[in-house]
């Protein structure tokens, strides 16, 4: 795709831009055993500061979206799928503020609807400025894991979760994600104690 940045729309702190950025994809649908990693990959990413890039799309992007957000130093770019709406500059006054958040659109403000064609695009968009992926879970056969056959999406960096599903992404050459430290005893199951 390759969109120049004046084709972009923005809000925000566009240095963040000149980040290195991990976009965080994850399928609408996921096993819940997933959650407890991709905090901990997220728990990471904030205390070290990294910049995240995503449309946030999926229940568990906006989950981990408002986790991020709790530190006023990390930087966020979010990617979407409709026109930048006037709303956005009042309900992330705080966020935009501190520089730390950064929209982004290739559409006019009067698209105001999500579509698959306006997804798609959004999709490019977030491969075009992604620098790695981090993809906790991809379902067979879905839209993501159709992206991340794309050319563009192949010459770059994925870490994923060690799971059956994620099969495809690691014969692709993947790496499997794995907390450092004192982070890394939290993602082992539990036992149980009772």
């Amino acid at each position: 795709m390759s969109m120049v940045a004046d084709e972009l729309r923005m809000v925000g702190n566009t240095a963040l831009l000149r980040l290195p950025k991990t976009a965080f994809l994850c399928s609408r649908d996921y096993p819940a055993s997933i959650e407890r990693t991709t905090y901990l990959w997220a728990m990471e990413q904030r205390q070290l500061g990294y910049c995240v890039l995503s449309g946030f799309n999926s229940r568990l992007e906006q989950s981990v979206f408002r986790f991020l957000r709790r530190d006023v130093q990390q930087p966020i770019v979010y990617v979407l799928g409709r026109g930048i709406q006037s709303t956005v500059q009042f309900e992330y006054e705080r966020d935009i503020h501190l520089g730390r958040l950064l929209f982004v659109s290739p559409f006019e403000p009067k698209v105001s609807i999500v579509t698959p064609e306006t997804s798609n695009a959004r999709d490019l968009l977030l491969v075009d400025l992604a620098d790695r992926f981090f993809i906790p879970y991809v379902a067979p056969g879905g839209n993501l894991e159709r992206l991340l056959a794309s050319e563009a999406a192949r010459s770059k960096p994925i870490v994923t979760l060690n799971l059956p599903e994620n099969e495809v992404l690691l014969r692709q050459g993947a790496q499997v994600y794995r907390p450092p430290g004192l982070l890394a005893h939290s993602a082992e199951p539990q036992p149980n104690l009772k």
